[in-house]
C-alpha cells in the first residue's frame, strides 16, 4: 500500500459531496486529495493521522482536514473482525475551494471561512461544545437536497469559524502536492495502530516496511515528521489516555495494556506527551 492521491468520488461537476458511512476505517489508505474535508464521528473509536499528528478519536470527534494533508481514521482492531457487533457511523463532508464559485472567499464577508481553510492545512479538531452544538445540523446534511447542502455547509463554515474551541494538529505543513511519496507507509502505520500493544522493536517494524532499519528509520523521520520511537509512544499514550477514562481499569492495567513493561516508563512518557501524569489525567476528567 502508498500514500495515495485521491480523485474526488462523485463526477467532475460536483464540487461538494456530503456522505454518511457505516463501514469501519474511513478510507484503506494513508491518503490526501485536494478537496478539504470536514469528518465528523457519530459512532465508533480508533487513532486518526492527519500530517505528523496521532489522537485517539470517539463519538463527537470533528475535524476539518485541508486540501492535501495526508490523513487516516482507524478504528480499533476489535471493530475489523468478522463476529464484530461493534457500531460505526461518520458524516463525511467533501468540498473544493471553489464550491461556491473562484472568487467567493476572497470577499471581505467571508474573511473569517478563508481563515479556517487557510489553517485547515495542518488540520483543526473542534472541541466537545462545538460538536455538540452542531450535532443536529451536521447528522441531517446527507437528508437534505444539493442546494440545501450547500446553503448549510456555508452555515457551517460559518459557524466553525467564529469559535476558539479548536486544536491545531499537525506541528508542520505535510502538504503533499505530487503524487511521489512513499509506498510503505500505510502498511507501516496500519501495524502500528494494530499491534501498538505488542513489543515492536525497530527491526521487526523495518521487516514490515522490507527496509533496513537505517533506511527505515530516514524513511520514516521524513514521512511523519517524527521517529518511530517517538510516534510508538504517542499511539500507546493516546490509547492509554482513551482507556484511563474508564473507572474500572486501574493505572497500572492500563499501562500493560497498551504495551509498556514499566509503570515507570509509562508515567514518564505519559507526561512527556499528555503534561500531566496518568493519575492528574484521570483525577482531571
Amino acid at each position: 500500500m502508498k500514500l495515495v492521491l485521491k480523485n474526488a468520488d462523485t463526477n467532475a461537476y460536483k464540487k461538494l459531496s456530503v456522505s454518511r458511512r457505516i463501514l469501519p476505517c474511513l478510507d484503506v489508505a494513508w491518503h490526501y486529495h485536494p478537496e478539504f474535508e470536514l469528518i465528523y464521528i457519530t459512532k465508533s473509536n480508533g487513532l486518526r493521522f492527519v500530517g505528523d499528528s496521532v489522537s485517539a478519536f470517539q463519538p463527537g470527534d470533528l475535524v476539518l482536514v485541508g486540501s492535501y494533508l495526508p490523513h487516516l481514521w482507524r478504528n480499533d482492531p476489535s471493530y475489523y473482525k468478522e463476529d464484530s457487533t461493534e457500531e460505526v457511523e461518520t458524516i463525511i463532508t467533501k468540498f473544493t475551494i471553489d464550491f461556491l464559485g473562484n472568487e467567493i472567499f476572497k470577499l471581505p464577508d467571508f474573511i473569517e471561512i478563508k481563515k479556517l481553510l487557510d489553517k485547515s492545512k495542518f488540520g483543526i479538531c473542534f472541541g466537545v461544545e462545538t460538536s455538540l452544538a452542531l450535532h443536529n445540523e451536521i447528522v441531517n446534511l446527507p437528508n437534505l437536497s444539493s442546494v440545501e447542502q450547500y446553503i448549510k455547509i456555508l452555515t457551517i463554515l460559518q459557524k466553525l469559524s467564529l469559535t476558539d474551541d479548536i486544536s491545531i494538529l499537525s506541528s508542520s505543513d505535510m502538504r503533499q502536492s505530487t503524487t511521489e511519496s512513499s509506498e510503505r507507509i500505510d502498511t507501516v502505520l496500519r501495524y502500528i495502530s494494530d499491534n501498538y500493544a505488542a513489543n515492536i522493536g525497530l527491526d521487526d517494524i523495518a521487516d514490515v516496511a522490507c527496509m533496513t532499519t537505517n533506511s527505515f528509520c530516514r524513511f520514516f523521520k521524513k514521512t511523519t515528521n517524527k521517529s518511530f520511537t517517538q510516534f510508538l509512544n504517542e499511539v500507546r499514550i493516546k490509547n492509554a489516555s482513551r482507556l484511563l477514562v474508564q473507572d474500572d481499569i486501574s493505572v497500572s492495567s492500563v499501562c500493560y495494556a497498551v504495551g509498556y513493561n514499566s509503570i515507570t516508563n509509562f508515567n514518564k512518557q505519559f507526561k512527556q506527551i499528555m503534561g500531566v501524569t496518568p493519575k492528574s489525567f484521570r483525577e482531571a476528567i
